[in-house]
Parts: structure tokens; sequence; C-alpha cells
């Protein structure tokens, strides 16, 4: 991670690490275990990365560039944790880096940090700095999550 750096390198770095913070969660993991909730909450390893997954999409392929969803990723409900019976921790490793490699695509081919979202989620578009703030804060939180998962299944926690 660059200590110095301009402020597009600096929160896509920072994005970088919390992306491989949450993949690293699966780490180990049976897929019986990816799917379990060994906590109060519905939350799943395989649910929060899959909806990660999505979440990339959402932002950066969906709002940001324009791009049309080819199919969904998930149940009826855009925000629940859902894994599909079929859903593997390959298969969902594989879509989360497919994801996330392509809002790395995205990042670097746009104009500014300025530039606005083409598809509103919001009342007024949002800009590309905002999308990787939230981004950051949202892979952080869920990373959060994923180390309780952990802790309690099987004591790893951190990074």
């Amino acid at each position: 991670m660059p200590y110095v750096a301009d402020e597009r390198a600096m929160l896509t770095a920072f994005l970088d690490a919390t992306r491989l913070a949450v993949r690293r969660k699966l780490d180990g993991v049976s897929v019986e275990q990816a799917r379990s909730t060994p906590t109060v909450s519905a939350l799943s390893l395989l649910g929060i990365v899959k909806h990660l997954a999505w979440t990339e999409r959402r932002w950066f392929r969906e709002s940001f560039a324009g791009e049309q969803p080819r199919f969904s990723m998930r149940g009826e409900s855009s925000t629940e944790f859902w894994a599909g019976p079929d859903d593997t921790i390959e298969s969902v490793v594989r879509l989360y880096e497919k994801e996330c490699a392509r809002a790395r695509e995205i990042t670097a081919a746009a104009s500014s940090l300025e530039q606005l979202t083409a598809n509103r989620q919001f009342a007024s578009p949002v800009s590309l700095r905002w999308i990787l703030v939230h981004m950051i804060e949202e892979t952080a939180r869920h990373t959060g999550h994923a180390d309780v998962i952990r802790e309690t299944r099987d004591g790893p926690v951190g990074e």
C-alpha cells in the first residue's frame, strides 16, 4: 500500500486492500462452512462475498459506466445476502474477482474522480470519488462481519 500517492492511486489501493481482506475470509473453509450462519444474523461468508460482487457491479458497471445488467446475480431482493444452491466458493470468488477487475478497468478509464455516474442511484448523480470511498466503507464493513463469522467458527480474525 502506498504511503504517498495521488488521490486515485490511494483510493484504489485502499479499496484493493479491503477486497483482498474480505476475499481471504474464505481461505481454508469448506463450502458448507462458507454457507453457514454461525451468528444470530443470516450472514454467511459466501453471502457476503456474493453481495460485494453485486455491489461492485451495481456501482461501477451499472451506475457509473451505464452498462446494462445482462442477468440477475441474486434472488428477488437486491438487498439480501443470498448464495444460491449452485454457488461454490470457487464460483463466487471468480464472480467477485471478475467484478473487481471490471471495476478497476472502469476506474482507470475515467477522466477524473469528479466524473459523474451515467445512471442515478440517488436523486442526483454521484462522482467516481464518492463511489470509491463508498466501496472502501462497504467492503471494510463487511470484512468486519466476516471477521466475526470466522472468529465464531474457528478463531481467525484480522486481515
